[in-house]
């Protein structure tokens, strides 16, 4: 592969209004976009998936909490591969890995097929998802990479929008399997695109081995909680096997922690959580994110199930979400640069709690407009004028060398808060086994979730209220200039955000 100077005339990288810039912006666009899109339409796939398996609940939740496990397991362990051994290689291989994971999706006979191949796909989501930033901050000039990583936090906003709507078109026009069908071929447009166009590289200084040993515990210490956290309603919470996933899971989380503090060059650098406003910051993420995918997970159930939405009409009802946080997110990562982001901290994980506990309203009758629209709008704002400051605070609380990594442990602090809600919700409802099959004890168990998950958000906002605190005027003057926009940390909309990307 040729230099990239070669191509535009300028030692330092790519230009941005470039040909082959352009052609770089599409392939990381539409690598981000497949992985993205299919986190958010598999939701509305639920309900048609467990009629054609004839699974319950349990089951359903695997098929989501699959993909999140090898996801946020290997999010870390993904990033480090790429810096050493080439964005592009890892970025390929995680593209083609998603490919023929989704392949395997689409043709899976029963449901724990489906379970192993979501697992895969998760992993190759792992593999392409930080690579798609690092690349762009890689391979642009300096003066170019905000342009590059701004067009690909909008682009791919565009993307995520219209995913539930697509997803909802095919498993209404056809089968929930189309939705993986149709990563096919867009994911070999990307690999086209990203041979032909897209530079090589690489950190030059980084000499250290990969930190295999800490993906794989983080990995199987999630793996153990979550099957505990899912089964222990169906088996009984003292059942051996649901104990023994449960320590078992708990344990080696406890052995990653270790290992990752006498590693030489650990995964996860355990000294950026000496600053407690960076840890207070990813407890507040985990309380929050944890309440929004668990309820994310449970409303599209909701709407098809008991309010007799088909699966098309489940994925426009959202797009209101998709629509706030994309107007107004940047313009509150401004407004929490001027003036801190503690008051928008507190304030909206308030408004995404009183969002979510509007969804009580949600039941057999009424109209989208009375019963659905009310707290899908307030959940959006709640999410535009939270997500923004939430991201930037965990980026500024550590050195400015360490941004890379406090973004990647952001972005899986959230995801596995989602993973454990997932697993954890539905039982503080009071739903499992076949109860999404029985409208009234569904939509009791629903209302009940709901509430929990809106009590959750509230007290996020009151415990950032309590341990977030403002830059002084000295540390604002000191900080440097932040050029890279980060995406959501949770399967939404990106959000233009100015904070360091992911992969550096």
């Amino acid at each position: 592969m040729s230099d990239p100077a070669a191509a535009t005339g300028d030692q330092e990288g790519l230009v941005f209004a470039s040909a082959r810039g352009r052609w770089v912006l599409l392939a990381t666009v539409l690598g981000s976009a497949v992985a993205s899109i299919d986190a958010t339409v598999v939701g509305i796939a639920l309900p048609a998936i467990g009629r054609d398996f004839g699974v319950g609940l349990a089951d359903l939740q695997w098929v989501v909490t699959a993909y999140t496990l090898t996801l946020a397991g290997l999010l870390l362990l993904a990033g480090a591969l790429g810096d050493k051994y080439g964005r592009k290689r890892v970025f390929l291989i995680g593209v083609v890995w998603f490919a023929l994971a989704s392949l395997l999706c689409s043709v899976a006979p029963t449901a724990p097929a489906l379970i192993a191949a979501r697992a895969l796909q998760g992993v190759g989501a792992a593999l392409l998802t930080p690579g798609s930033l690092a690349i762009l901050q890689a391979v642009f000039r300096p003066d170019d990479r905000g342009k590059a990583i701004g067009a690909w936090s909008g682009f791919s906003g565009v993307g995520t929008a219209i995913g539930p709507f697509l997803g909802g078109w095919l498993i209404t026009a056809g089968s929930w399997r189309l939705i993986f069908v149709i990563n096919l071929p867009l994911a070999a447009l990307v690999v086209a695109v990203t041979l032909r166009h897209v530079p090589e590289s690489r950190d030059p200084t980084d000499t250290a081995p990969v930190d295999v040993a800490g993906g794989v515990l983080v990995t199987l210490g999630l793996v153990g909680l979550t099957y505990g956290l899912i089964q222990g309603p169906n088996y009984g919470w003292a059942s051996a096997s649901v104990l023994i996933a449960l320590i078992a899971g708990v344990a080696l989380l406890g052995v990653f922690g270790w290992w990752e503090h006498r590693s030489p060059a650990p995964m996860l650098s355990l000294s950026l959580f000496r600053s407690s406003q960076f840890t207070s910051t990813n407890v507040v993420t985990f309380i929050i994110y944890g309440a929004i995918g668990g309820a994310l997970f449970l409303l599209p159930i909701q709407l098809q199930q008991v309010s007799g939405y088909s699966a098309l009409q489940a994925g426009i009802a959202l797009l209101p979400v998709t629509a706030i946080t994309l107007a107004l997110s940047a313009r509150s990562g401004a407004l929490a640069a001027r003036i801190g982001p503690r008051l928008q901290m507190s304030v909206g994980p308030v408004l995404v709690g009183v969002g979510i506990g509007l969804f009580v309203l949600i039941g057999p009758s009424g109209t989208y407009l009375t019963e659905v629209l009310p707290g899908v709008v307030v959940f959006g704002f709640g999410l535009a004028v939270t997500v923004a400051p939430l991201t930037s605070t965990a980026m500024t609380a550590v050195p400015p060398e360490h941004s890379g990594m406090a973004s990647a442990v952001n972005n899986d602090v959230a995801r596995a808060a989602a993973l454990i809600a997932v697993a954890l919700l539905p039982a503080a409802g009071g739903l499992t086994g076949n109860s999404y099959r029985d409208p009234p004890v569904f939509s009791a168990g629903f209302h009940t979730a709901s509430l929990v998950a809106a009590g959750l958000c509230v007290a996020g906002g009151l415990l950032a209220a309590a341990t977030i605190r403002n830059p002084s005027p000295a540390e604002v003057a000191l900080r440097p200039a932040q050029r890279h926009p980060l995406t959501c940390a949770i399967d939404a909309p990106p959000q233009p955000v100015q904070v360091q990307g992911t992969g550096s």
